[in-house]
C-alpha cells in the first residue's frame, strides 16, 4: 500500500474571508481568480474523527459550501480512533485525526479492507491543561502532571502534589480512549500511550469536557487548545514546565514548539477512492489553498510558512502520481 503524506499550503491568494476566495490581479499576466471562476461540482462528502480537528473541518465545510453549494459535507466527531475505525471500514471519505494513523493497528485494518489513503497535515495544536477559574493554578511541571494522571494515582487534591496549590477536591475531566488527544497526552506525560488513571469523567467530545471543568469548582482537565480559546473567559489556563521554564499554549508557542511537550500536528486523511471523486478533490484542494483562513475561523493554529512550503511540494508530488 502506498501512503501519501502531504501537508496544506497557502495558495497565491490572500486569505479567504468567509466564503469568498479572492485573489489579486496578476499585473504581469493580467489574470485573476475568483469564486466565479470555480468549476461547480456536486455530490456528498462524509468526514469523521477527531473532536479537536472538528472545528477546522466544520469551518472548511461551511466556507467550501459558499463556493460549492451543491456539495453536501457531513462532519462528525467520534474521536480519532473511532474515526479511523469507520474510515478503514470504508464508511467515510475523510478521517480527521489529532495523531498519525497507527502503523500496528489501523494501517493493517485499512489494508485488509483495501482502503488506501493520504495523510494531510492541516493545522497545529497544543493540548490545553485547564482548571475551573476558582482553582487557581498558574503552572505545573510535567512530573506533577504525571503524578496526577498516571495509572494508580490516588491524588484527590492538588495540595497533595504541592503545598502551595489549592486544597480543593478535584473532579477530573479528560478524553476517552478513542481520542487522539488521550493517546498523545498519555504518551508524552505518563510515558506510555493509553496508561492513565481511570477515575475521571471521560468524553470524546471536547465541549463536554469544557462544560464539566467550567461548572465544577474542582474541575481539572485537558483538551484541544482551540476549545480553550473559545471559552478563555470561563477557564483557568495552566502553564506547563518540562524543565525549561513554564510556558502557556498560544499560537506562537505552539507554532515555534516552545510549548513542550504538548504541541502536535493535526491531520486529515482522505481515501484514494474518495479523492478520485470531483467533489472530494475539490474539497481537499480548497482546504489546502485556504488552510490559514480556515484555521483562523476555527480558532486553530495554522501551519507555519515552512510547513506550507513543504506542503506545496508534497502536494505537487501527489498530483503527479
Amino acid at each position: 500500500m502506498k501512503t501519501y503524506r502531504f501537508m496544506s499550503a497557502l495558495g497565491v491568494c490572500a486569505a479567504l474571508a468567509f466564503g469568498v476566495a479572492a485573489c489579486g490581479d496578476d499585473e504581469e499576466s493580467g489574470s485573476s481568480t475568483s469564486s466565479a471562476d470555480t468549476e461547480q461540482v456536486s455530490g456528498s462528502i462524509t468526514i469523521d474523527g477527531s473532536s479537536t480537528v472538528y472545528p477546522f473541518a466544520q469551518a472548511a465545510a461551511e466556507l467550501f459550501n459558499e463556493e460549492q453549494p451543491d456539495v453536501k459535507v457531513t462532519v462528525g466527531q467520534s474521536g480519532t480512533g473511532g474515526g479511523f475505525e469507520k474510515f478503514c471500514a470504508g464508511e467515510t471519505d475523510i478521517s480527521d485525526a489529532s495523531r498519525p494513523i497507527k502503523d500496528d493497528e489501523e494501517v493493517p485494518l485499512c489494508e485488509k479492507n483495501g482502503v488506501k489513503f493520504g495523510e494531510l497535515q492541516v493545522a497545529n495544536d497544543g493540548i490545553a491543561v485547564v482548571t475551573n477559574p476558582g482553582l487557581e493554578v498558574d503552572c505545573m511541571t510535567t512530573a506533577q502532571l504525571k503524578e496526577l494522571w498516571n495509572k494508580g494515582s490516588k491524588i484527590t487534591s492538588l495540595n497533595q502534589i504541592d503545598s502551595s496549590f489549592p486544597d480543593t477536591k478535584l473532579s477530573l475531566y479528560g478524553p476517552g480512549t478513542d481520542s487522539g488527544t488521550f493517546d498523545f497526552f498519555t504518551d508524552v506525560i505518563n510515558g506510555e500511550e493509553g496508561v492513565t488513571r481511570d477515575d475521571y469523567q471521560a468524553s470524546e467530545d471536547d465541549n463536554q469536557l469544557l462544560t464539566g471543568v467550567e461548572g465544577d469548582a474542582g474541575g481539572f482537565g485537558y483538551f484541544g487548545f482551540s476549545y480553550y480559546e473559545g471559552a478563555a473567559d470561563k477557564l483557568n489556563l495552566v502553564g506547563v514546565d518540562d524543565g525549561d521554564g513554564c510556558v502557556k499554549p498560544s499560537n506562537e508557542t505552539i507554532q515555534d514548539g516552545s510549548y513542550k511537550p504538548l504541541s502536535r500536528p493535526l491531520f486529515m486523511y482522505p481515501s484514494a477512492e474518495a479523492i478520485a471523486r470531483p467533489e472530494v478533490k475539490a474539497f481537499m484542494d480548497f482546504t489546502i489553498a485556504n488552510q490559514e483562513a480556515i484555521a483562523e475561523a476555527a480558532k486553530i493554529v495554522p501551519l507555519t510558512s515552512e510547513q506550507a512550503a513543504k506542503a506545496k511540494s508534497d502536494l505537487a508530488a501527489i498530483e503527479n502520481q
